[in-house]
C-alpha cells in the first residue's frame, strides 16, 4: 500500500495535469471554478518521467491459452513496432490498414477470410503507437482447426502491402473512410474533451485531425507501401490463442 502511495504523491501532480473545458462556459467562470478546487495543488520535488521506454523489435512466438469454455479460438498477432506517434509514417499504417480491414466487407481481408471463405467471424487490424513504442496488431475468430491458414492468409497479406502498391479504388475507399471518422469522432462534447486531452498526452497540435485529414488526402500509394516495408514484419508476429485446442 506504501508503495501505492508513494506512486501516486509522485506521479499525479498539477505539472502533469490537461484540464479542458469544454460548453457553455466563459473563460473567466472557467478560470474560477478550476483555482477554486485546484489552485492550492503544489508539485513537490523534480518532474518524473512517466513514460515507457523504447523497446527493441520482437521475435515471433506462439502462446496457446487452452479455454473450453469458448467455441472458436480468439486469435491475437502482434509485434512491436520501432514507430512513433508523431512519425509521420504512422498515418500512412493507419491507411493501409483501413485497405485491409477497416470497413468490414469492403476491405481485404473481410471479403478473403469471411465472405469467400468463411474461415472468420470477424477480424480488425491496428496500431497502437505514443511518444516512445508502438504496437502493430491483428485480431479475428475461427475455428480451431482453421487459426494456421488464416495466419497464412494474413501473412500474405501483410507481404503484399508491402511489395505493391494498393489499387486506386482501394485507395481512395481506404481514404473516404478514414475521413468520414474525422467528424465522428468528434460528434459530442465529451469526444472532443477525450480527443484534445489525448492529443496533449501525446505532444500532439490541437488541430492533429485537420493535418490528419490533410494527409490522408495528399497520400499516395507508394507512400502506403514504404511504410509498411519499413516498419511491419510479417515473419516475427507473436500469435496468442485463446480457446479449444485443434482436434
Amino acid at each position: 500500500m506504501e508503495n501505492v502511495k508513494d506512486y501516486f504523491s509522485k506521479v499525479f501532480r498539477p505539472d502533469e495535469t490537461v484540464i479542458v473545458v469544454i460548453g457553455k462556459v466563459t473563460p473567466a467562470d472557467a478560470k474560477e471554478v478550476i483555482e477554486r478546487y485546484f489552485g492550492q495543488w503544489q508539485a513537490t520535488g523534480p518532474k518524473p518521467n512517466i513514460l515507457f521506454p523504447p523497446v527493441p523489435p520482437n521475435t515471433s512466438a506462439t502462446v496457446a491459452v487452452p479455454d473450453a469454455s469458448r467455441v472458436q479460438v480468439k486469435v491475437n498477432l502482434g509485434e512491436t513496432v520501432g514507430l512513433t506517434r508523431s512519425n509521420p509514417d504512422y498515418y500512412a499504417l493507419v491507411l493501409g490498414n483501413h485497405v485491409l480491414g477497416g470497413g468490414f466487407y469492403a476491405t481485404r481481408l473481410y471479403q478473403q477470410l469471411r465472405e469467400k471463405t468463411g474461415l472468420v467471424y470477424f477480424v480488425d487490424v491496428g496500431l497502437d503507437a505514443n511518444q516512445t513504442r508502438g504496437l502493430y496488431a491483428v485480431e479475428y475468430a475461427c475455428d480451431p482447426d482453421n487459426v494456421a491458414k488464416v495466419h497464412d492468409i494474413v501473412d500474405r497479406n501483410l507481404i503484399e502491402m508491402q511489395t505493391q502498391e494498393v489499387n486506386p479504388d482501394e485507395l481512395r475507399q481506404a481514404k473516404l473512410m478514414l475521413l468520414r471518422r474525422i467528424p465522428l469522432s468528434e460528434s459530442s462534447l465529451g469526444s472532443i474533451a477525450r480527443g484534445l486531452i489525448s492529443r496533449s498526452i501525446l505532444d500532439l497540435p490541437p488541430d492533429e485531425p485537420i493535418t490528419a485529414a490533410k494527409d490522408y488526402v495528399a497520400m499516395t500509394a507508394g507512400q502506403v507501401q514504404a511504410a509498411f516495408a519499413k516498419w511491419v514484419r510479417p515473419a516475427d508476429l507473436v500469435q496468442v490463442t485463446q480457446g479449444p485446442l485443434p482436434k
